[in-house]
């Protein structure tokens, strides 16, 4: 019961956040489609994954929560870029982030 509530509340603080700065990188940055499609792809992978992290482990998810709130990580960072999926946007966004 506990695990899904640190679950929920990592989606809501976390993958909530992160769809929504992926969404406003790519159409800043003028992505390609295929990087948005890629996009969509890698949070439907990534999102549940890291979700199942946070509420089996408690300790990472307060201190991913924290870091992301104060800026000291990018949300983007927790992107898995060894996963096809999610190479490209995680570069594009590593790259936008660097330039602005």
């Amino acid at each position: 019961m506990i695990s899904d509530f640190i679950g929920w509340i990592f989606a809501l603080l976390v993958v909530g956040p992160l769809q929504a700065e992926m969404q406003q990188q790519a159409e800043r940055a003028r992505l390609p489609v295929e990087i948005v499609r890629q996009s969509q792809a890698c949070l439907t992978s990534q999102g549940p994954q890291l979700i199942e992290r946070a509420a089996g482990d408690y300790g990472w998810a307060a201190a991913t929560i924290v870091s992301i709130a104060i800026g000291h990580t990018a949300p983007a960072e927790l992107l898995d870029g060894s996963d096809p999926k999610c190479a490209a946007l995680a570069s594009a966004l590593k790259g936008e982030g660097e330039g602005a």
